[in-house]
Parts: structure tokens; sequence; C-alpha cells
């Protein structure tokens, strides 16, 4: 069988299946190379048709047909979040054609030094600081792959010097070209059981980015996570954060890596526990490509809170509403609950096939709770006979009695533990929402 070096080392015809922002730069970076393209989109609508025109594309009229086009292809790219029992798998899988990720045909392209992050939580900001950090140390770098930024597109661009890569589970699930230098795994959780068929496939796509590490590179690993810990591979030099044992960690106040002492958590942008795990985590990452930790401390005193995570929108009745719409799982709800002595909690959306049951083990942290969206009834029972429980047919009454329930004597925080996609497009959307209901009842008091 040919590798991909070599299967891509002439014109090859491509099935992309799914045509959202990943698949339409794969597109264009492979138009560009002289490679055939069909598409097809289950979705279909008229802006899969237009972005698919721009390059002179057409969207695969027949989308039931998925076998004939397989047949057709010499490679299958499938676009992130394509769910893993989509019967395009089984098609290529039984044909002999190769699925292939964005960062596999990156990987391919594009020989400059690679850092990536995986995740359920904690991605985006590792990703975002790492990149600061890089900044800091007077190196041009960007944020790519599951970002606004396909990794594909990123390569464009010469000037780079580093690719600091955001790592879905879905675009590692069948990676096997991609090679960063170091990788840093943060946590998992459950997530995403709408994609994957089963946990142990979620957790599989997730420690391929320890494998797909050469045997010069390094792979970084939450010591306090058992998850990450058991997949760390043989034979890898390993690096850790997070606790008390780990090789970067905190002491009382102070951050401390191999070489001793960088930082203290009372200068970082905010020092709430993940905020300090985060910043380990970027220095732990940066360490083995030479940038000094010091040069993460500063990043980290002046990184700016990034939108929708743990993000202030206003005050109403001299408590602050906090929007962290980001949070689309329990464990990322459950974080966000420990920086709080107490608050009134706004939950819910559309389950993503998660237990919704673990909120609880946040209830110390919870006044009372206002459920929302599809998971209303799982949210409120998970919280029941512990704290008051409330439900809204819409954010705009979930805030109203979130101010209820919070009488002015403690802070309101949405942070979902749900996607957004029941009453919203993303969790940006739902973020903005909540954002502009507590400002047009602060713009009335």
């Amino acid at each position: 069988m040919m590798t991909l070096d070599q299967l891509l080392s002439s014109p090859r015809a491509a099935l992309l299946v799914g045509f959202g922002v990943t698949n339409r730069a794969v597109a264009a970076a492979l138009v560009r190379r002289g490679h055939s393209v069909t598409v097809i989109d289950d979705r279909g609508g008229d802006d899969v048709h237009a972005a698919a025109a721009e390059l002179g594309l057409l969207v695969a009229d027949d989308p039931d047909a998925v076998g004939a086009y397989v047949a057709a292809a010499d490679l299958v790219i499938p676009t992130p979040g394509l769910p893993e029992h989509h019967r395009v798998f089984g098609a290529a899988e039984r044909g002999g054609v190769p699925i292939v990720s964005e960062l596999d045909l990156a990987g391919v392209w594009d020989d400059r030094p690679v850092v990536a992050v995986t995740g359920t939580n904690g991605k985006t900001t590792v990703v975002e600081l790492a990149v600061a950090a890089l900044a800091e140390d007077g190196r041009c770098a960007i944020a790519a792959g599951n970002t606004d930024t396909p990794l594909v597109a990123a390569i464009d661009d010469p000037t780079i010097e580093v690719f600091v890569v955001e790592a879905s589970s879905f675009r590692l699930a069948r990676a096997e070209r991609f090679q960063p230098l170091v990788a840093a795994w943060l946590n998992f959780a459950p997530d995403h059981l709408d994609v994957h068929v089963d946990l142990d496939a979620y957790e599989a796509a997730k420690a391929r980015i320890f494998a797909l590490v050469g045997a010069d590179g390094t792979v970084v690993a939450n010591a306090g996570d058992p998850v990450v810990m058991r997949n760390v591979p043989p034979g890898r030099r390993l690096v850790t954060f997070g606790t008390a044992a780990a090789d970067w960690r905190v002491e009382a106040s102070t951050l401390v890596g191999p070489q001793g002492p960088f930082g203290c958590t009372t200068d970082l942008w905010r020092s709430l526990p993940h905020d300090i795990d985060n910043t380990l985590a970027v220095a732990a990452l940066l360490d083995p490509i030479g940038v000094e930790p010091e040069a993460v401390a500063r990043a980290a005193a002046n990184f700016s809170t990034m939108p929708h995570r743990l993000a202030p929108v206003g005050q109403l009745d001299g408590q602050t509403y906090f929007d962290d719409s980001k949070a689309t799982t329990p464990h990322a709800t459950l974080a966000a609950l420990r920086g709080f002595e107490e608050v009134i909690l706004i939950a819910g959306g559309k389950n993503k096939g998660i237990d919704l049951g673990d909120l609880a083990a946040g209830v110390e942290h919870v006044r009372a709770v206002v459920a929302i969206g599809e998971a209303m009834w799982e949210v409120a029972a998970a919280f029941a006979d512990r704290v008051p429980v409330e439900t809204a047919a819409t954010l705009e009454a979930a805030v109203d009695l979130a101010r209820c329930l919070s009488a002015g004597e403690v802070p309101v925080l949405l942070s979902p533990g749900c996607a957004s996609f029941d009453w919203y497009s993303n969790y940006a959307e739902r973020g903005d929402d909540f954002a502009r209901i507590v400002g047009e009842r602060e713009a009335r008091s």
C-alpha cells in the first residue's frame, strides 16, 4: 500500500465528505496542488454550493450514493465531527480507500515545527497562551487546527516559525502522518458521544496525539488525570504538570519548573485552578523547543480573557454575571464552579450523550440552579433535593429567574455543561445572547 506521501506525489481524486470551514480549506489546498475534488455534504444548502462554486467544484447531487463516490476516489477526507457511524467510513474501509485527516495533509506538505494540544477542556486557552508566549520569546507562531484557521491553510504563510495546533479528537482519530515535536494532553472527561461510537473510541482518538509524537519528541501529560497517564506510550520522553509531584507544579503560590521558580500565580491574568494548570501546561509544552518559562509567565500576566470563558458581562443588583458558554461538558462546568465560593448556575442545552448527573459534583458551589434547553430535566434531576432548581423556556427567562434567586447576594454563572444547538447555532451565539440580555437589564437598572 502506498504511503500518503506517495499517494499525494501526483494528482489524485479526493472525496470530501462535509464542506464546512476545514474541508473548504482542504479543497482549496488540494485544488492548488493539482488534485481533483468531489464534495458530498449531507446538509446541502446554498452556502455549501456557493463555497464549492468559488473553487470551481460541484457538490455531488446524490449523497446516498456514497459507495459509488468512494469507489471513484483515491482518498477520502471527512469533515471534523462527522459521526463515526457515517456510511462513508464503512464504504472506504471495504473499498480499501485511505481515510485522511486534515492534519495528515499538512504533515505531508510542510515540515516546520509543530506543537500540539488536546484535551476535553482548555485546548483553546492553552493554544492561544502558547502563541502569546512564543511571541514573548520572539518567535512567529499561529494557532491552527481546530480554530478559525485550519492547519492546511496556516501552512500557506511562509513567515510562521512554529504551528501551535489545537488537535480535536475528530482530527486525531485517523491521523497517521501528523507528527508534532511536542504534544500535550490536558485532561479527559466524557464528551462528543454524539460523534464517537462510545467512550473508549473517544479515549482512543485522544490517545493518538501521544502515539503520533516521534521517537525524539516529548509528551506532556496531566499527572493528575489517570486516563491521560495510562495512555503515555513507553519509550517517549515524558514531562508532567499539574500535581505537587509533577515536573511543572505550584508550590504555595509559586510556579515551579524543573529548573526552579518562574512566576507567581497572583501575577496571572486570572488565577482559578484551571488557569494555573493551563499556564503550567504551556510552560511544559514549550520548554522542549527552547522557550524560557519566564516568557510563559510574562504572556500569562498579560493574557486577555477569551470570549465565553468565565467572561464577566455585566452587573445586576451588585452581582456580576459570568458568561462561560464555552463550557459544553460537565467537566468544564465543574472547573468553572471551583473558582467560586457560591453561584446561581444556569445550565443545560443539548446533551452530547453525556451523563449530566456528574454536574452534581459541584453542588457545594451552587446556591440554586436554573435549568434550560433540551436537557433541562436531566440538569434538574442532577441537582434535585440538593439545591433549589427552576426551569426556564428561554434564556431571557433564565436570567430573570437567576436574578431573583441571587437576590443580589451571589454571582450568576452561565456554564451550560451542554452544547448550544437546541437554541443556538454555536456556543458563541449563546454567550452573546446572554450578554445582551444582561446588558439590557443593566441599562434599565
